[in-house]
């Protein structure tokens, strides 16, 4: 070794090692205001579902085979997403299904075919149909005015006069058309009853829905005609100057009897699991008409989309729970089986999303009085999303049985509604019906109402200290 090298290596054995550069700490988590903010410029979740079920399911008729891959596809896209305790829950329910499309023709004096479509849990007029004149009543009042036996052997045609709204209040004054009619006119002897649809389109796109008859009263075939056929119908009327009007009904729907359906569930575990969750609904069946997007494929896309938004802000104290009902449509029947299931598992607060995709303007909760802190809390909250504080009490979703069942704390999140009519149970309920801007608006919301209520330490429902859970009763 020559003197220079002896010399470096020397000097090597001088220089104490480098000391490790510490790793760098992981950068703080995004706040729940950055992230609902972030909400409204994009979306990696809520488009996804809704676009994945409408795709590759489709419709999702209750009780059927469809509605069961719309299950399997939700709980296979929770798994993905990172849902802890995914599950389909499985029920019994009576199911009954639209048969083959129905139609609808004036024999005479004007001869000509109309666009109708059967109502849920509606007889059959059997494949060939029934002939028989048809009598118009302006209302549902008028109906009821009607002396019994006065429809026997008749078609009875019940009007109505909808109008859009923002608050979609005009469903529950045109909706009796649709749910009480047909028991009321089966019971007064008609053969069959036809409606003008309960919705506010254009379209000759008849808007289906469940209908009911009285306890003793057989179902009887009924169907809503599209918007234009009804009027054209009453235009008849007026035109036939008393003479009958005759119409030719074929409707063909089936009752399955008992098939099973489900509510699918999926969590984001809070921090303390012992808290009362947070819970969030919405519904995953729909008609067979359309594809379910804003009815209610949406809703379960926003809530999804949400409960995920919060997660990436931190873990959350509660955890928040998805539950994606089953048969929401056809009766409720996931809303109160998931409450007979669950109803000794105190829920902390229950939201829905079932109107739709379009924005939200007006926030409601149950608890504006006994819990007015964190009423104003979320208010303020979500006022640069343009959403107002409203002073209703909030009622929640169809799906959320078990919630009012508990007589705990609602929160509604109040939808624009101004177009919902227009594709309510139609065939135009389809992915492109749906403005990616309003529905991102809608996740930001929830994103930022569900993060404050799952970081809640005190009852959401008075402010106060949480009670201690009851004693869970189990019977035989």
């Amino acid at each position: 070794m020559t003197k220079p090298l002896i010399a470096l290596a020397a000097l090597a054995l001088a220089v104490p090692a480098q000391a490790k550069t510490p790793a760098a700490p992981p950068p703080p988590a995004p706040s729940l205001e950055q992230i609902a903010d972030d909400a409204l410029k994009s979306d990696s979740h809520a488009w996804d579902f809704v676009e994945g079920i409408t795709t590759e399911v489709g419709q999702r008729q209750a009780g059927t085979e469809a509605e069961a891959r719309g299950r399997a596809w939700a709980v296979a896209w929770l798994k993905a997403k990172g849902f802890r305790n995914v599950a389909d829950e499985p029920y019994m329910m009576p199911t009954w299904v639209p048969g083959e499309p129905g139609s609808a023709e004036i024999v005479s004096p004007f001869p000509q075919s109309l666009a109708v479509a059967p109502l849920g849990d509606s007889g059959s007029t059997g494949p060939e149909g029934i002939t028989a004149e048809v009598v118009m009543f302006r209302t549902v009042a008028d109906l009821q005015a009607a002396p019994q036996g006065s429809l026997k052997g008749k078609i009875a045609y019940v009007s109505n006069a909808m109008t859009r709204t923002q608050d979609g209040s005009q469903y529950g004054f045109a909706g009796p058309t649709r749910w009480v009619a047909s028991g009321i006119a089966a019971s007064k002897g008609a053969l069959a009853t036809v409606i003008k649809s309960v919705g506010t389109d254009l379209h000759r796109n008849p808007h289906t829905g469940g209908t009911d008859f009285p306890e003793g009263v057989k179902p009887t075939p009924g169907g809503a005609l599209s918007n234009p056929d009804a009027a054209n119908l009453e235009r008849m009327f007026a035109r036939a100057k008393g003479r009958p009007i005759t119409m030719k009904l074929v409707l063909t729907p089936r009752f399955l009897g008992e098939t099973q359906s489900g509510n699918v569930v999926g969590e984001i575990v809070g921090r303390n699991p012992s808290l009362p969750p947070v819970l969030l609904a919405c519904h995953l069946d729909s008609w067979w008409l359309g594809t379910g997007a804003i009815d209610d494929g949406a809703g379960c896309a926003i809530i999804a989309a949400a409960a995920k938004n919060v997660s990436a802000a931190g873990q959350p104290l509660r955890t928040i729970r998805v539950l994606f009902a089953g048969a929401e449509e056809t009766g409720l029947f996931g809303s109160a089986a998931y409450s007979k299931a669950h109803i000794n598992e105190t829920i902390a607060v229950g939201l829905e999303s079932d109107f739709g995709a379009d924005r939200i303007w007006r926030f409601d909760s149950n608890f504006r009085t006994s819990n007015p802190a964190l009423h104003k809390k979320i208010a303020l909250a979500v006022a640069r999303f343009g959403v107002s504080a409203g002073t209703d009490v909030a009622g929640g979703g169809a799906d959320l049985n078990i919630v009012r069942d508990q007589k705990g704390a609602l929160v509604d999140l109040q939808q624009d509604g101004t177009r919902y009519f227009d594709l309510h149970h139609t065939p135009d309920d389809t992915l492109d019906k749906i403005d990616p801007v309003q529905l991102r608006q809608n996740v930001a919301v929830w994103t930022q109402v569900v993060g404050i209520l799952a970081n809640e330490a005190t009852s959401i429902q008075t402010g106060g200290p949480i009670p201690a859970a009851p004693p869970i009763m189990t019977g035989k």
